[in-house]
């Protein structure tokens, strides 16, 4: 009997193609583990109005943890255009499946580690270790959303919030409402875990980014949690940073800067710069955990143009696959397969063309996996 079950979602575009390296470094530290391959993206929402099916729900609960590839995901209008001719006009309605995963299985931390290893050449500037904490389920992506505003709802912010009355003229298929949540509860978890880590990792300083100038309560209530928070942690300083100025603060000072801190568009956005400076996307790892289930998966996209041809880089799924082993415990393996790739890309022999090589995703992969077999033969 295997010692853990992971499942294998890999998605649309180069999902499959970062998928398959994976396995390749899964295989090479020769993890005691079935992997079972799932069912997600674009593809079952055309042909079965659901980009998300129920099986794949179950197997996840069932194993574990998920490794992910990429998604894609369209806007409604392209969504319905792409559904099957059999399933129009039956009440289908798209959704993205990586919020569905993260809503369903109370995926509320998100951690993006974003480290510039030496002898990349695409560094903005070397010895950046940034780590994003972004919570996960709430914020500006709760999926609470109208479109048109029904007339109750409109009555009640009418009611409710002065500044509604300049939007009252307009008619309401003419206008659309995204809301911002955010509780005390999920602020407390995700300022806790931050904390909990920069301690753990011996880092001076917590950045919490918000912006409580103009979104007032939201805002507000999460630098209020992250004041009470930090008073229990002496040791660690707490910088507060409006979201903009923070973009500009990481391109001058990347190094001031350790771990991070956000809601989750916030933390979105925050993340995706820590990753350019680190060489782009194709670096950059992120772990989906809650109490119960956890899926890793590279915060890249599903680049469609490239799926099939194993050009794009490994590295940041090769870094998810990390994650997922010191999730599971086994750090060494974890340990092992980063310095493996800190060697690879530090020998700048073998490089996909993002960093200048000419090598394909599986070679870098399988570089990498030779690299962790010579280790252990050790």
């Amino acid at each position: 009997m295997t010692k853990y079950k992971i499942a294998m979602l890999p998605g649309d575009g180069i999902g499959k193609d970062v998928m398959d390296a994976a396995e390749v470094i899964l295989d090479s530290i020769q993890l005691d583990a079935e992997l079972i391959k799932g069912d997600i993206g674009w593809i079952f929402w055309k042909e079965e109005g659901n980009p998300l099916p129920a099986r794949t729900m179950e197997l996840i609960k069932k194993t574990d943890a998920c490794l992910l590839g990429a998604i894609t995901s369209k806007p409604n209008d392209e969504a319905e255009r792409e559904l099957n001719k059999r399933l129009k006009g039956r009440g289908y309605t798209y959704y993205s499946p990586i919020v569905k995963l993260r809503q369903e299985l109370n995926l509320r931390t998100n951690i993006r580690p974003c480290k510039s290893y030496v002898g990349n050449p695409l560094n903005y500037k070397d010895r950046i270790d940034i780590v994003v904490f972004r919570e996960n389920t709430e914020g500006l992506y709760s999926g609470v959303e109208f479109h048109p505003i029904p007339t109750e709802v409109m009555e009640c912010l009418l009611r409710y919030n002065s500044n509604m009355k300049r939007f009252s003229e307009i008619k309401p298929e003419d206008m659309a409402i995204s809301t911002r949540i955010m509780t005390k509860r999920a602020c407390k978890l995700i300022l806790t875990e931050a904390f909990e880590y920069a301690k753990k990792k011996d880092y001076e300083s917590v950045t919490v980014i918000e912006k409580p100038n103009i979104l007032r309560e939201t805002g507000g209530l999460m630098i209020r949690m992250a004041r009470n928070i930090a008073i229990r942690y002496p040791n660690i300083k707490l910088w507060e940073r409006n979201i903009d100025a923070m973009c500009m603060w990481l391109l001058k000072n990347p190094l001031e800067y350790s771990v991070l801190v956000a809601e989750n568009m916030f933390g979105d956005i925050i993340s995706d710069l820590c990753a350019q400076l680190i060489g782009g996307l194709g670096f950059a790892s992120s772990g989906n955990m809650g109490d119960r289930h956890a899926v890793f998966e590279p915060t890249h996209g599903s680049a469609p143009k490239y799926a099939g041809q194993y050009k794009v880089n490994p590295i940041a799924m090769i870094l998810s696959v990390k994650m997922l082993l010191e999730y599971l415990g086994e750090e060494e393996c974890a340990t092992l397969v980063e310095e493996s790739v800190a060697a690879v890309i530090k020998e700048g022999k073998v490089r996909t063309y993002d960093m200048g090589g000419n090598n394909t995703t599986l070679e870098v992969a399988n570089y990498i996996g030779e690299k962790i077999e010579r280790s252990i033969r050790k």
